[in-house]
């Protein structure tokens, strides 16, 4: 099936671009359109969100991450049995890396190498007659970018909204919905983003609400007209793939405190015939000794240290299995692996010291951003020298231990990081997580 598809972007971060991209996905399920959801750029929490709110997973398009086949697979793969495709942009719609035309990590990369609409969400609070002039740049930008109209969102009153749909008139651009300040409720947040879809006691509640806001403030059906169907052309003979399977029989961390594993990979490594056993080291589960590898994703392992340093199975299940088997972690994964935890309060909470760093979020350091890396030893995620592009998002601070590196890293503008994460035996370890092989 050919799907219509639509992104959801907007100026820059905060404009409301996740409660109006899940207040639609639940709306147009509600009536019985057949929605599936993607986000473009790298990341974990909004399309846990996604999938709650559509009843299937969401997918991660990165134009940076993914080579350009693996990219239009994967949209393919969005597209089959949905009659919509909702694309939820990350930060400003042309917010981006690196200097290559149709890679640069931003939606408008999508938007023009698809031909997909964009629906613009733009906070209106503090404009009026303003909107309709930024609303017009947008337009001029790119003329391979396609505005097919604005949502207001945050507008005061009805006056308010009057000005800003009088002034898209010099634009063109339909007024496709007006979200008023109080019309929605809004979505927690902590320092890597959005509270865990998981951990909300009344999701679908929010989801609900979320919905009944869009209904009556946004013109559904003028949206379902501006998506398109999606121009995605001749797949390649020779189709990338993101990660091979690192194993056969993979136990996979999964749970509150480790959930941060890209979809595409899981799917990819089932595809290839692996099978993925989840432990959950929360509830003090060991990984699977018939495994061949224990993969600790990251997720938020600081808000629970002092739990799983109390979860005496766990731990001694994962330093047996290490004497045998392959680890690798990744960012929180990667933490967990050394010898402590400093939580903000500054207690330390012993680890898992099968490497000899430690971390702190007492002393925090915001590291983020797009990451491309060289293995420089073989490990669960390909041979030495083997190439990958991913990203960091964390805000620990590191002691080093005495292992060798794992990775070298640059920046998404080809600036030299340097050495980073570590190995130590069978167990490897960094705060990088891969998107996709190169």
């Amino acid at each position: 099936m050919n799907a219509r598809a639509i992104i959801i972007g907007s100026p820059r971060s905060g404009s409301g671009k996740t409660t109006v991209a899940l207040g639609l996905m639940r709306a147009f399920r509600r009536r019985g359109v057949q929605v599936k959801a993607a986000k473009a750029g790298p990341d974990y929490i909004d399309p846990a969100f996604h999938a709650a709110a559509c009843g299937g997973d969401s997918v991660n398009l990165d134009s940076w991450a993914m080579p350009p086949d693996l990219l239009a697979f994967l949209l393919r793969q969005a597209q089959e049995d949905a009659d919509l495709l909702i694309i939820e942009a990350a930060m400003g719609l042309f917010d981006g890396a690196g200097e290559v035309d149709g890679r640069r990590g931003a939606a408008a990369d999508l938007a023009a190498l698809f031909g997909i609409p964009v629906a613009l969400v733009m906070d209106v609070s503090g404009q009026g007659q303003t909107a309709g002039a930024v609303a017009c740049g947008f337009v001029h930008y790119d003329p391979r970018v396609r505005i097919a109209g604005v949502i207001a969102n945050r507008v005061a009153s009805g006056r308010h909204r009057l000005l800003v749909e009088q002034s898209l008139q010099r634009t063109g651009l339909p007024l496709l919905g007006a979200l008023m300040r109080s019309g929605a409720p809004d979505l927690p947040e902590r320092h890597l983003g959005l509270v865990q879809a998981s951990e909300h006691q009344n999701l679908e509640l929010l989801l609900d609400q979320l919905a009944d806001a869009i209904e009556r403030q946004a013109d559904l059906d003028g949206l379902l007209t501006a998506a398109k169907p999606v121009e995605s052309g001749p797949l390649s003979s020779n189709l990338s793939v993101a990660l091979p399977p690192p194993a056969q029989r993979i136990a996979l961390a999964q749970d509150e405190a480790f959930s941060f594993v890209y979809p595409h990979i899981l799917a990819e490594w089932r595809r290839a015939g692996a099978e993925i056993l989840p432990f959950s080291p929360l509830a003090d589960q060991a990984p699977d000794p018939s495994c061949d590898l224990c993969w600790l994703p990251g997720g938020y392992p600081e808000l629970h240290a002092g739990r799983l340093a109390a979860s005496n199975i766990f731990l001694n299940g994962l330093r047996a299995f290490a004497r045998k088997g392959a680890v690798h972690g990744e960012c929180g994964g990667f933490m967990l692996l050394g010898q402590g935890m400093e939580d903000k309060q500054g207690v330390r909470h012993a680890m898992a010291a099968l490497m000899g760093h430690e971390t702190s979020f007492a002393r925090r350091k915001l590291n983020l951003g797009y990451r491309e890396a060289r293995l420089m030893a073989e490990c669960p995620l390909g041979p030495v020298g083997g190439m990958m592009r991913g990203h960091e998002f964390h805000y620990a601070t590191v002691t080093p231990g005495n292992d060798e590196p794992l990775v070298d890293l640059v920046d998404g503008q080809g600036n030299l990081i340097g050495p980073s994460g570590g190995r130590r035996n069978k167990v490897t370890g960094t705060f990088f997580h891969v998107i996709a092989q190169q």
